[in-house]
């Protein structure tokens, strides 16, 4: 192994081109064809996108929540709701009443109100807490209706629920006080402005111009991005009517799309640069960039698309349906990348080449050489790869450490701002009636009358229930419905305990005793069940997409030790940010509302970040290859690697960073964990793994990291992400 001080002089650029040169890939030729059809590629995208967004305008969106996890037994007990003609089968809001003189004063305005409310679109049933003293707290001073509508959550209009919002509050007045509660109330609430889409561009163009001081430079991938994005948001419209896509789908697909688009467009603009600085004409610098750095993305794109559809073996309807829509924005933003940046590289290469050599020569004149500051920092590094090593993997390792305690869940009302009407309405249920009051347990008994009482006798008796209300038959009398109000409030531990207790030990010998059926069911144990349910698959999942992954690095660089390294030190990288999304989001941290993180955040983080981290790992690591390839000295390939790339690569990520980092904005808690974990993801990959870890790894390998057993080379296919003919 080569000392990392040996060979220090930065390598010479090659001698211009002239002449023929070795002849490109399928990727070149793909470069090759757009450069020469470039008006009919531009005009295909054009189209394309047009007809999409047209039709989606045309036909709109279906998109809808499915959160049904068959064989649990919340979903079981809904199924039985919906066969028996249980009013259980329909979901319900609260509107919740305050008045300091007692409720009963109100009764002449509320009256009429919930009457009116009876009478609109999507609403089942109305009671009146004027027919039900058990609505009323004990002081007299709050009360609710409950008002049950005519299908689940998903399945009501928003429209219908916002009226029944606004013709509420409308008799809101400085004695009376209203408020409207519960899961369908909280979507119906205005949504914020795309702030996080807008601050996402701006940012991104910000950087593009400061990396390529030039507004023309920075445009052109960005606008690769938005192209791509404005195609998929159409196609995952569309296919909303077929798929169960759910209704917070576009805005992370906008985002992923953006910040996807952008960073494949960089790496081939980048490698565009990197060749028009060797000599290279602009239309053969737009074909050897393909041929190398387009394979880089399509290797990546690949595997963000397995990782993705990984997800479908989680069961979850919603999270397939995110799962299909992310990958066919990656999809685009990749065909965006391939076919539509060469045309446009091919209309502007000359201005852009000029601006190129005009940067060379400015930077020369300063006595600077690209890349130096990288190159400096992979000598250090070299020098101490084992003090590096440690300190970046322990760190990594501390961070992690709070996602061992990391407690899955789905928010609720008790997480919305405090400015929400859906948040004031939760905050005084549980003033009135007790911290269990808004997260109800529905226990089904599938038996007589009989049975069903005798259920609720022994229920309220049951350590951690607060109250159990009466058995309510079905319609035809087959089941009986028992409501039961823990002491915990909906995601305290004790209500997750509560719920495994019922289930375990209270059911069984009721089910014994009176020959019924005993299943809890609900809101809140459907939120237990899919969680539970999710951790437990994710272990099998998160294995999946790591070997398939490894195996793709292991076919590109033939290498065992490569995607290995690989491995561990994204999972490192996702843990680290998982770790810190439980800092923030479950033990409220900056301000942060505590709560559960939402059970899809660790699936989705980790299907997106693994996937986006190959970027990198293969845009650094072939780099790096290629040097070694040519020298075989392991110390100067992998200093050369990281000054060829260090600048884009930390371009790349801090643009991803501020795409997602915007999530941050979003008034959906689900969306700033999502954001906050991608970002934070992004910047630990970027900055700790590629320009310290990996160093220090490969400085320590030496030769051995391209070890690969002689059977195993044999049996293996030769695959390859770096340009033919190079050597």
């Amino acid at each position: 192994m080569s000392s990392p001080r040996g060979s220090a002089a930065p390598l010479a650029p090659p001698p211009p081109h002239t002449g023929t040169t070795a002849p490109g890939g399928r990727f070149g030729a793909l470069a090759g064809w757009a450069q020469r059809h470039r008006w009919t590629a531009l005009a295909l995208w054009v189209i394309v996108v047009a007809a999409i967004t047209l039709g989606s305008t045309a036909a709109g969106s279906a998109y809808r929540n499915d959160f049904t996890l068959p064989g649990t037994d919340s979903q079981t007990a809904t199924d039985l709701f919906e066969q028996h003609g249980s009013d259980q089968a329909g979901d319900s809001i609260q509107i919740v009443f305050e008045d300091t003189a007692g409720i009963e004063s109100a009764k002449d305005r509320v009256e009429p109100m919930l009457a009116e409310v009876r009478r609109m679109p999507g609403i089942a049933d109305v009671r009146s807490p004027f027919t039900d003293t058990s609505v009323i707290s004990e002081d007299g001073t709050i009360a609710y209706a409950s008002i049950t509508l005519d299908g689940r959550t998903e399945e009501v209009p928003k429209e219908d629920v916002a009226e029944v919002i606004d013709v509420a509050q409308h008799i809101s007045d400085d004695d009376l006080r209203v408020e409207v509660g519960g899961e369908a109330a909280r979507n119906a609430e205005d949504q914020a402005a795309p702030t996080a889409e807008l601050a996402g561009i701006v940012a991104a163009l910000v950087i593009l111009v400061l990396l390529f001081g030039s507004l023309l430079a920075a445009s052109l991938p960005l606008l690769t991005a938005l192209f791509a994005v404005g195609g998929a948001i159409g196609l995952i419209a569309l296919a909303s009517h077929v798929f169960t896509v759910a209704d917070f789908t576009p805005p992370i697909l906008m985002l992923v799309g953006l910040g996807v688009g952008v960073d494949y467009a960089l790496l081939i603009f980048y490698r565009y640069r990197h060749e028009l600085l060797a000599g290279l004409r602009p239309a053969e610098a737009g074909r050897k960039a393909l041929d190398s750095a387009g394979r880089t993305v399509f290797f990546a794109g690949c595997t963000v698309i397995v990782a993705l559809l990984g997800l479908v073996a989680l069961g979850l309807g919603s999270l397939q349906g995110i799962a299909l829509a992310v990958a066919v924005t990656v999809l685009v933003t990749m065909a965006a990348s391939l076919v539509l940046l060469p045309a446009l590289l091919s209309l502007f290469g000359t201005r852009i080449q000029r601006h190129v050599l005009g940067q060379r020569t400015r930077t020369a004149a300063k006595g600077t050489t690209e890349g130096e500051r990288w190159r400096a920092m992979a000598r250090a590094v070299q020098r101490r790869p084992i003090p590096t090593l440690l300190v970046g993997v322990i760190a990594l390792l501390a961070l992690s450490a709070p996602a061992l305690g990391m407690r899955l869940g789905f928010a609720d009302s008790g997480n919305d701002p405090e400015e929400t009407t859906s948040r004031h309405a939760y905050d005084l249920l549980a003033e009135g009636f007790g911290p269990g009051f808004n997260g109800p347990l529905v226990v089904l008994v599938k038996g007589d009358e009989q049975a069903g009482k005798t259920v609720q006798a022994r229920l309220a008796t049951t350590d951690g229930v607060a109250e159990a209300g009466p058995a309510m038959p079905s319609g035809d009398g087959a089941l009986s419905t028992v409501f039961v109000y823990p002491t915990t409030s909906p995601q305290a531990t004790g209500t997750v305990d509560l719920v495994h207790h019922l289930r375990d030990d209270v059911a069984p010998p009721l089910e014994h005793a009176t020959g019924a059926e005993v299943l809890v069911g609900g809101a809140t144990a459907a939120s237990q069940d899919v969680s539970e349910t999710l951790a437990d698959r994710l272990p099998l999942f998160v294995a999946v997409v790591v070997g398939v992954s490894s195996l793709l690095l292991l076919l590109v660089f033939r290498s065992i030790w490569i995607p290995v390294k690989a491995a561990v030190l994204n999972l490192l990288s996702i843990s680290a940010a998982l770790g810190v999304i439980t800092l923030v989001f479950q033990h409220g941290w900056f301000g942060a509302q505590p709560g559960p993180i939402e059970a899809f955040i660790p699936a989705l983080i980790f299907a997106i970040v693994f996937g986006l981290s190959m970027d990198y790992e293969v845009f650094l690591i072939s780099r790096i290859h290629e040097e070694w390839t040519r020298t075989k000295d392991p110390s100067r390939s992998v200093r050369e690697g990281l000054a060829a790339t260090g600048k884009v690569i930390t371009a790349a990520a801090a643009i991803m960073m501020f795409v997602f980092g915007a999530f941050v904005l979003s008034s959906d808690r689900m969306l700033q964990q999502f954001g906050l974990g991608l970002a934070v993801a992004i910047l630990i990959d970027a900055v700790v793994i590629r320009c310290l870890i990996v160093p220090a790894v490969m400085q320590m390998l030496g030769k051995r990291a391209w070890w690969l057993p002689a059977p195993l080379a044999r049996r293996l296919p030769k695959v390859s992400v770096e340009r033919p003919g190079r050597g």
